[in-house]
């Protein structure tokens, strides 16, 4: 029987994981398909639900229901336990399991940005979402001592810190409210920004104003839009020692979930040329989750 594995977000039509998966199965021989479903929170109980089915391998979790989905799973990985957000879901048996890639994916892309350099201790993160919650936890696994986090509300960004209170206890991380003075302040004095929020897809939307950057400073933006983010362009005007997008991160997620919805080896040189040609082509529609239901009983 062939196998399924879908995308569970909304909005969905930037996702170029359809793309990447689909190639990394035809690749690999795996008789599977992926497919993006655009998936209102009210129909995300439903959605999960249906996972369960024998011809899934699991999903992929996109925005807003990283957080979300959690309680609907039978069981969560440490990754995931602790960041509070599921990415990536496989299924054993009739039990559904919930991982984090995101933080399987940051550290070798920490790890790219940084490169000869001795691993820096001060981090200015922006965004509370899963992206910031998975850039935070690899931070206090890599032993920062100081990291600010960002968000616009800051009680989500305060809610944050709580919950990794116990996790951070070696280190000084703090939910600071945005304002331009307050986030130059902690710029100055910070080795590395990386941008986990939703702003910064479109091109003429940045998180941070040029004018804050400081010079000599590390700079990761996690998405991966063809160009460069604006964030990324004036970071490099402003002297920046490197920047990089969010394209080590989207590799190294795909490879590790369709690790764990196979069990094997992820075709990594097959993901890094389909990324490259996937940004040429138009957006194709995706179905919603009703029109999924709709064909499924039909």
């Amino acid at each position: 029987m062939s196998k399924r594995v879908v995308l569970l977000g909304q909005p969905v039509t930037h996702s170029l994981s359809e793309a990447l998966q689909e190639a990394a199965f035809a690749a690999a021989g795996v008789d599977a398909s992926y497919e993006p479903i655009d998936t209102p929170t009210v129909d995300l109980p439903e959605a999960v639900k249906a996972l369960r089915g024998e011809e899934y391998l699991g999903a992929n979790i996109g925005v807003p229901h990283k957080d979300r989905v959690a309680s609907m799973l039978d069981r969560l990985t440490e990754e995931a336990q602790v960041t509070g957000a599921v990415d990536t879901i496989t299924c054993d048996g009739d039990q559904l399991i919930g991982h984090n890639t995101d933080v399987i994916a940051f550290k070798p892309a920490l790890e790219e940005l940084v490169g000869n350099q001795k691993m820096p201790k001060n981090a200015v993160v922006v965004g509370a979402g899963g992206g910031g919650r998975a850039a935070i936890y690899s931070l206090i696994q890599a032993g920062f001592q100081n990291v600010a986090l960002f968000n616009r509300h800051l009680h989500r960004g305060e809610r944050l810190v709580k919950h990794f209170g116990r996790s951070a206890s070696h280190m000084e991380l703090k939910a600071r409210p945005w304002h331009e003075s307050v986030i130059e302040a902690e710029l100055a004095k910070t080795d590395i920004l990386i941008n986990a929020s939703a702003m910064g897809r479109d091109p003429e939307e940045t998180p941070i104003p040029g004018e804050l950057l400081p010079p000599d400073i590390l700079v990761m933006d996690l998405h991966y839009v063809p160009e460069e983010t604006r964030l990324l362009r004036e970071a490099k005007e402003a002297g920046a020692t490197k920047v990089m997008n969010g394209d080590v991160m989207l590799i190294e997620q795909t490879a590790a979930a369709f690790t764990l919805w196979t069990g094997e080896k992820a075709p990594l040189d097959v993901i890094k040329k389909t990324l490259k040609s996937a940004r040429n082509k138009p957006d194709v529609p995706v179905r919603t989750a009703e029109e999924q239901a709709a064909e499924a009983s039909a």
